[in-house]
């Protein structure tokens, strides 16, 4: 293995891996919760539908799930600590250019920039953490720590968010990011060990496997998006969801046949990483979707700023990062099925408890349910972060780590998609009834409908319909009310069905990971049997 060495003991290098892949992951992951909660603020800010607010998320996710098995590959081949770097710097880049945008176009652009950042710094930090810890079990506290750090940012988030909002623009939410990227990338240069994955020499970009998974991610989440602004009937729309399609099938055959893939599907023999993939994909798909539309139910419903969102927010995020060293210590006492499957059901019931709010829902009613929520998540995300990389062979953690993280970030990707294309629909089709029932009008009924077809729910609050208006936003809010209780209950859905998954897939089998090691005998060494696990 080609290895830069730095100076230090081996202890001090490990504790500088460490905090290093802690502040990266947490680079990473601060703009999903930031951005979430500034939504409303955004959509005000630079008149933007329902649509294009969607794009704000996904401009994010989007490279960050089409481009995180190439960083990780690359990272294999190149060495992590060059890909770490550039990750940061993508964030920098990003953060810059959000600080400058005065269009929601630009703002995709920045955000685009620091999807490619997140993208790099997911699989280099666990990989970095895989290499400089072997012992499995010792790994484990590693990780631990690692999605504490991740669950810290979108803890945090929220509150920065709304400081900054309270006392600045919008665009000042992306400053944070800028001078802790160029410190990390300044501090790593000269604490961070490199590594390479073993092999690394004969390894290749897989170009074919890059260009196919991005166009069908790609494909996929604009088919989505598009479909629910406009109409799925349409040709483009159509159109997308074909070449999604297509392009899966092709990226399929691509990795079956290529000498280097970039996610090699043997991986998927461990049943291990197979569960903990679908779940991550099933958990993230509801759980950034619901951020998503719940971030615009404190803005458009309860009507309340940035800071008083992160704060309810908190209550979600916080007690899962609080729960983040408990799972980690309780990993190895209790099964990961048990802790994945239960945090699972107590999402799903926090979920579907969710559906019981409206308008006037207090703080005190709303932060148990929220509570439960972060709970539920707190006892899913490390051992399910752990046990994907764990269950494959040690020189494949990195691909395993990217693996996994790509397939998360794909179901984010979706998850604002999805859970936007439901909200808007189900809003939009309740809307006349409402207000019809609020006794208002045919002209202020026609008036507020077509305000929403063109522009979206925000559309109809900036309208001025006079003394008829606070009857119209009342309608409204029943509206996206309904809608809202519909995302909920498909969210509680997904969560129910991950819990389903990892109840029959993460079952105890023996030598689960004796075939995916056999597909590598020129790479598996004794010393990487020993440190698997």
């Amino acid at each position: 293995m080609n290895v830069t060495t730095t100076a230090g003991t081996p202890v001090e290098r490990r504790a500088a891996t460490l905090v290093m892949a802690c502040v990266g992951v947490f680079v990473a992951y601060v703009p999903v919760t930031t951005v979430s909660v500034s939504l409303p603020t955004v959509q005000r800010a630079l008149n933007a539908s329902t649509s294009q607010l969607s794009w704000v998320s996904d401009a994010f996710v989007l490279p960050m799930a089409a481009l995180i098995l190439t960083a990780g590959v690359f990272g294999d081949v190149h060495g992590r600590k060059k890909v770490f770097q550039a990750g940061l710097a993508f964030a920098a880049l990003g953060a810059a250019v959000a600080l400058c945008a005065r269009s929601v176009q630009v703002l995709w652009v920045g955000q685009a920039f620091a999807g490619i950042g997140a993208a790099a710094l997911l699989p280099t930090t666990l990989a970095l953490i895989s290499h400089a810890v072997p012992d499995p079990r010792e790994r484990g506290k590693f990780v631990g720590l690692w999605a504490s750090a991740l669950l810290g940012a979108l803890a945090v988030g929220p509150l920065i968010a709304g400081v900054i909002l309270n006392h600045v623009g919008w665009r000042w939410i992306y400053l944070p990011a800028l001078p802790v990227s160029l410190v990390a990338m300044a501090v790593a240069s000269r604490t961070l060990v490199d590594s390479r994955a073993p092999g690394a020499a004969t390894r290749r970009l897989d170009w074919p496997g890059q260009l196919t998974a991005a166009l069908a991610v790609t494909a996929l989440v604009y088919g989505v998006i598009e479909g629910g602004a406009e109409s799925f009937a349409d040709v483009k729309v159509l159109l997308a969801l074909f070449v999604a399609v297509v392009s899966g099938v092709a990226f399929v055959m691509a990795e079956r046949r290529s000498a280097s893939p970039m996610l090699d599907l043997s991986l998927f023999r461990s049943p291990g990483f197979s569960a903990t993939t679908l779940v991550a994909t099933i958990t993230f798909l509801g759980l950034i979707g619901f951020f998503f539309v719940l971030s615009l139910y404190f803005g458009m419903v309860q009507r309340l700023d940035t800071l008083d969102a992160g704060y309810r927010l908190l209550m979600a995020t916080g007690v899962c990062l609080l729960m983040g060293p408990i799972t980690g210590r309780l990993m190895h006492r209790i099964a990961p099925r048990l802790m994945i499957t239960a945090g699972l059901l107590v999402t799903a019931g926090a979920l579907f408890s969710l559906t019981g709010i409206d308008a006037d829902t207090s703080f005190g009613s709303l932060a148990w349910r929220l509570a439960l929520l972060g709970l539920g998540l707190g006892c899913v995300i490390t051992p399910m972060t752990a046990t994907a990389v764990s269950s494959v062979p040690h020189h494949l953690a990195g691909m395993a780590a990217a693996g996994n993280n790509a397939f998360r970030q794909v179901g984010g990707a979706l998850g604002p998609a999805v859970l936007g294309t439901l909200l808007t629909t189900r809003a939009t089709d309740a809307l006349p009834g409402h207000l019809t029932d609020a006794g208002l009008g045919r002209p202020t009924v026609e008036a507020v409908t077509a305000a929403v077809d063109q522009g979206g729910l925000g559309a109809a609050a900036g309208l001025d319909l006079g003394s008829d208006q606070p009857r119209a936003l009342a309608a409204l809010s029943e509206a996206f009310l309904d809608g809202l209780q519909l995302c909920l209950l498909v969210a509680g859905s997904l969560a129910l069905l991950a819990a389903l998954v990892a109840a029959i897939l993460l079952r105890p089998r023996r030598e689960p990971l004796t075939k995916v090691a056999a597909s590598h005998p020129q790479e598996h060494t004794p010393a990487d049997a020993a440190t698997a696990s």
